[in-house]
């Protein structure tokens, strides 16, 4: 998100020392790329490195001996309301399908997460019920349904829900941003994007916490780490840059529509390494007389697409049990597309209803034993019509 921004008191030159009573500030820096892309420097009162102890936590290696490809070649309707809440909206994730760019994820929590940062990638929420706080380094961040979440990688952060909070998940190794074909050269969202820099909303100002001893839990490609900070990591009084978290809510999202039915590149919200996340919502059909308004049967040869179904009326999934708070997977090499009557069904529509998010991989996705239990095994017969 390369747009500047400065909350809290902050020097007036980078990397001088900033005096604090009789001491003096800590500057961290943030960034992206080796110190080549964004970055944010916060100023906190005690140093971000002090560390009084260090721990495994067990059990939190990421094994893949739970992810396998599917043999056969297998459509899938994962039921997310089967899933068991449990925990906190990070350790209390159910991984569902992964590859070695992604990990995707569903969570139904109502406690506070610990303090978490992730040294893998950035990570991308989107909040399906509930509302809650973000709190993090850069200050707090209130949520609510619909609200698409990006948390940087080596942001620490917590969730604090008010109740019950569901989220899905992307995990990304690497970074997540806003497409390239939204923005100018010089990095402004251009008249032809589906959203702007107001419809971004950002997090502060900073908090200041004094608590001593604090543990956060670090993500890294082998588990999670317990890091004892001997002062709280949201001792920040002011910070500015380019990389901080931010959310945006899937109901500013300006869809593009069209006289025929529009591809669904235009509905790219969030690029990442190796996938491509979209955005589905209320919209207007296709106008042309004679326009097919429902999607066509199409082969994902290059990607496997998960589709969660967020609220609304999924017409052309009529029929196959799929509804709020389902994800569909259609892996590459399956054809997929409406289901029987639902061409019928959609001739005299005017307008869609539904909300929903799409998540593109272009590389091939292992399925987990999680996501096997809650696979409806009518799913795949679901296009018979019988």
């Amino acid at each position: 998100m390369p747009h500047y921004q400065r909350a809290g008191d902050v020097p007036a030159k980078r990397h001088t020392l900033a005096r604090r009573g009789d001491g003096h500030l800590h500057e961290e820096l943030v960034g992206a790329e080796g110190f080549s892309e964004e970055s944010s420097l916060l100023y906190h009162l005690h140093s971000p490195s002090a560390i009084v102890a260090l721990e495994a936590v067990p059990g939190s290696e990421h094994s893949r001996g739970c992810f396998r490809h599917d043999l056969p070649l297998e459509p899938r309707h994962l039921r997310s309301w089967l899933l068991e809440a449990q925990g906190d909206p990070v350790t209390g994730r159910h991984h569902l399908l992964a590859n070695d760019d992604v990990e995707i994820a569903f969570s139904a929590a109502d406690s506070p997460s610990p303090l978490y940062r992730s040294a893998v990638g950035d990570e991308l929420v989107y909040v399906q019920s509930g509302t809650a706080v973000l709190r993090s380094s850069f200050g707090p961040l209130a949520i609510g349904p619909g609200d698409y979440v990006v948390v940087p990688a080596g942001v620490t952060h917590q969730w604090e829900p008010d109740g019950s909070l569901s989220t899905l998940v992307i995990q990304a190794r690497g970074h997540i941003g806003i497409p390239a074909k939204y923005l100018t050269p010089r990095g402004q969202l251009g008249e032809g994007a589906p959203f702007t820099e107001r419809d971004i909303r950002l997090p502060g100002p900073p908090d200041q916490h004094e608590d001593n001893d604090v543990p956060v839990l670090v993500r890294t490609a082998g588990g999670l780490t317990r890091m004892i900070h001997a002062h709280h990591p949201f001792d920040v009084v002011g910070w500015d840059g380019c990389l901080y978290p931010f959310a945006l809510s899937i109901r500013d999202f300006e869809p593009i529509v069209g006289s025929l039915h529009q591809p669904p590149p235009v509905h790219q919200t969030f690029s990442g390494p190796g996938m491509a996340v979209c955005s589905f919502v209320p919209r207007p059909f296709d106008f042309h007389p004679e326009a097919v308004k429902i999607p066509y049967h199409h082969s994902n040869v290059d990607c496997d697409e998960i589709l969660f179904y967020s609220a609304g009326d999924f017409m052309s999934r009529s029929g196959s049990g799929i509804r709020a708070g389902s994800l569909s997977y259609h892996p590459a090499g399956f054809v997929h597309g409406p289901q029987p009557g639902s061409l019928e069904a959609s001739m005299n529509k005017a307008r869609t209803e539904e909300t929903a998010v799409m998540i593109d991989t272009f590389r091939p996705l292992m399925v987990s034993d999680a996501a096997r239990a809650i696979s409806d095994p009518d799913y795949p017969a679901s296009w018979l019509g019988r």
